[in-house]
């Protein structure tokens, strides 16, 4: 495992023959959510099941949350947590949804550098990088995915929801055929399984395929999940022997 600092961000590289990220095998990268230390999602990659080439990259975001009381807490964009807690009691999801978070369009161009330093200094090959991410990390990835044109083999939600909803699902249909894989807790207190539902049915009408695994527990990332996304990313990465 090593550590660089790239377009201003912290990221944390695994995987791949020497465990440091060498060769030029597929490139999974997984963005943190809100509040969560910067190598919150570092060890999931030990327990996803892909061949030893497969490299892992995974970014802190820039906002330190430490002066909130968070401590080694970070976010790839504020909340306004009162609106969000009002929104939760009175059921006003979908309001939220249209939403563009202020934060969202520096963090999603933060984002692009990092994924254009990764596919140079790392080679990886063509259709071979894959976006993912955590609660607020799956929504940056989402947009991230919508607004680019590099060619992702596959984009991972988890636990993720829909914002930026009218910006969204007008360039969806740009990436028909990209397949996705999305999980959600049945019982999460934090972001609604209705609209996660609302968001994979979104994305399937504009012509992308959905692996989609729903779970009885709350905002987390449980044993099935990581199961899933490992079968998942063996598809993407390596279609000519789908598992």
């Amino acid at each position: 495992m090593r550590h660089e600092h790239w377009a201003g961000l912290d990221v944390c590289i695994t995987g791949g023959l020497d465990r440091l990220g060498s060769g030029e095998g597929p490139l999974v990268v997984l963005l943190h959510g809100f509040g969560a230390p910067g190598d919150d999602l570092v060890a999931l990659w030990r327990y996803l099941k892909v061949p030893e080439e497969v490299r892992f990259l995974f970014p802190a975001a820039p906002l330190n949350l430490d002066m909130m009381g968070f401590g080694d807490a970070k976010a790839w964009w504020m909340l306004d947590m009162e609106r969000i807690t009002q929104a939760r009691a009175q059921g006003q999801w979908e309001a939220l949804s249209q939403e563009v978070p202020r934060g969202l369009p520096p963090a999603r161009t933060q984002m692009q550098d990092v994924l254009s330093l990764a596919l140079e200094t790392l080679s990886v090959p063509s259709q071979a990088l894959v976006l993912g991410g955590f609660s607020q990390g799956a929504m940056l990835s989402t947009d991230l995915v919508l607004h680019s044109d590099i060619p992702f083999a596959g984009l991972a939600l988890l636990s993720g929801t829909l914002i930026a909803k009218y910006e969204w699902l007008t360039r969806l249909p740009n990436r028909q055929g990209l397949p996705v894989f999305q999980s959600h807790g049945t019982d999460d207190p934090i972001l609604a399984f209705s609209m996660a539902q609302q968001l994979r049915d979104h994305i399937q009408a504009a012509g992308l395929p959905v692996s989609w695994i729903d779970f009885p527990g709350g905002h987390e990332i449980p044993i099935q999940v990581l199961d899933g996304l490992g079968t998942f990313l063996q598809n993407v990465l390596y279609p000519e022997v789908k598992s």
